[in-house]
C-alpha cells in the first residue's frame, strides 16, 4: 500500500481527495475511523455521490445503507437497502468482489476508474473510492463510497449528476493559418 501522500495522489477528483482528507482528519491518529467520527454534512457537496455499506455481517451480506441521489444515475437503480450481490452482479461481480475483499480484509482506502459499474450501466464511466470505518479500530465493519460518474457517450449525459461531474462542451471551431512552403 502506498503511503497516505502518494495514495492521494492517485485521487484524479476532487471530491475524492476532499473526501479523502476528511476521512483521514476523522480518523485522527487511528488507521481508520469509525461510523460516529465521520459526519456527512462536513462534506455537503458529495452527498449525492456517497454510499455507506454494512459489512457487519461478513461481505456476503453486505448491503447498502445509505445511497446519494446521483448513484441511482450510477447504477440504474435505487440501491439503498440492497446487497453488494444484487447490485454487482453478472461481468462485474468478480471485480466488485476483489475490491471488497481487499478494502475490508486491509483495512485499506481503494480508488479507481470502470467502465460498466454495474449490469446493464456499460455506458458509464466511474470514478470510485472506497474508505474503510471500523468501530473498534481493527475490523472493518463500514465501508464509505463515493461514485462519481465521468463522461457518458450516450444522451444519458444530459442526466443532472451527469453534468455536475463533467459538463458537455462543443468544441469551437478553428481557423488555421494559410500553409507556409518549406524550402
Amino acid at each position: 500500500m502506498p503511503s497516505a501522500c502518494a495514495f492521494r495522489a492517485q485521487l484524479v477528483m476532487q471530491g475524492q481527495r476532499e473526501l479523502y482528507d476528511y476521512w483521514r482528519q476523522s480518523a485522527g491518529e487511528r488507521v481508520m475511523p469509525a461510523r460516529p467520527d465521520f459526519d456527512p454534512l462536513k462534506v455537503p457537496g458529495l452527498l449525492p455521490h456517497i454510499g455507506l455499506i454494512d459489512v457487519r455481517d461478513g461481505l456476503d451480506k453486505g448491503s447498502f445503507t445509505l445511497a446519494g441521489t446521483c448513484l441511482r444515475d450510477i447504477y440504474g437503480a435505487e440501491i439503498t437497502g440492497r446487497r453488494l450481490s444484487d447490485i454487482f452482479c453478472g461481468d462485474c461481480a468478480t471485480y466488485w468482489s476483489r475490491v471488497y475483499a481487499r478494502i475490508a480484509m486491509a483495512g485499506l482506502p481503494g480508488t479507481g476508474v470502470v467502465r460498466g459499474p454495474s449490469k446493464g450501466r456499460d455506458h458509464v464511466v466511474l470514478f470510485w473510492l472506497r474508505l474503510p470505518l471500523s468501530d473498534d479500530g481493527r475490523r472493518v465493519d463500514r465501508i464509505l463510497c463515493l461514485d462519481i460518474a465521468g463522461p457518458f457517450e450516450t444522451n444519458e449525459a444530459d442526466t443532472p449528476c451527469a453534468s455536475q461531474c463533467y459538463p458537455r462542451v462543443s468544441p469551437e471551431p478553428v481557423t488555421l493559418g494559410a500553409r507556409v512552403a518549406v524550402a
